[in-house]
């Protein structure tokens, strides 16, 4: 039998997976990075992109339900109320809300707007792994969120530096984010490395991980190709 990954082999393993799939080589993203988004390609990001935030909650609860270990139960009630904004608000769907006021948009029209068909199908087929997948599985695509602090740094100097129309509070849901990241992707892991007794578990995890990369990759092929290569407009409909 395979012998099993140590922690750091395991980290190590998973980031060099992940690292060409990560959502930072996007096209769409190295735009974002370089300051060359329009308005309405920015705000068109912004909400396509709140259908994943919005549906979170909806992965967590398949992994709660598939989880008969209510040690694992509690540490994944907790994360899920803290991402709500139940324990000290504003949580993820109403920060990306506050995000997308910043950018000009109004909340309505992101909670009505329908995101595009590329999106929609990605973000439900995550929910249906989460459904379908062992609760461990379904745990282990927030191993995507490893790497996630690198990035998102990132996103925030670029913001910063080159969409200046975006108002400043806008920024608050990423920098909390980026205050949780480290202490939810270890929490992710410790599971993940108590749980997975085999290599091939391990290896079930990473491509697990690896899915979500794939979900997060196919929303911006998605915005790239309608509103940039195509330049097509969903705001010209709300």
């Amino acid at each position: 039998m395979t012998d099993l990954r140590s922690r750091e082999t395991f980290s190590r393993d998973l980031r060099n997976s992940l690292r060409p799939r990560y959502i930072d080589k996007h096209p769409f993203m190295r735009l974002l990075y370089k300051g060359e988004l329009s308005k309405k390609q920015m705000q068109a990001w912004i909400i396509n992109r709140f259908y994943l935030q919005n549906n979170i909650i909806s992965k967590d609860a398949a992994i709660l339900s598939n989880c008969p270990l209510p040690e694992i139960r509690r540490i994944w009630m907790s994360r899920t109320i803290r991402r709500e904004g139940l324990e000290r608000p504003p949580g993820d769907v109403e920060g990306w809300l506050m995000l997308a006021e910043a950018a000009g948009l109004k909340r309505e029209d992101v909670l009505a707007a329908r995101c595009l068909p590329g999106v929609r199908f990605a973000v439900n087929d995550l929910v249906n792994f989460a459904r379908r997948a062992s609760w461990l599985e379904g745990i282990s695509t927030s191993l995507y969120e490893i790497p996630a602090r690198e990035e998102l740094a990132r996103r925030i100097e670029s913001l910063r530096r080159h969409y200046g129309w975006i108002r400043a509070e806008g920024m608050k849901f990423f920098l909390s984010r980026l205050a949780q990241l480290d202490r939810d992707s270890q929490v992710v892991l410790e599971i993940v490395m108590k749980h997975c007794t085999t290599r091939e578990m391990q290896d079930r995890a990473i491509a697990a991980a690896l899915s979500m990369s794939d979900v997060t990759w196919s929303i911006h092929d998605a915005v790239y190709m309608n509103y940039f290569i195509e330049d097509r407009s969903l705001l010209d409909s709300l």
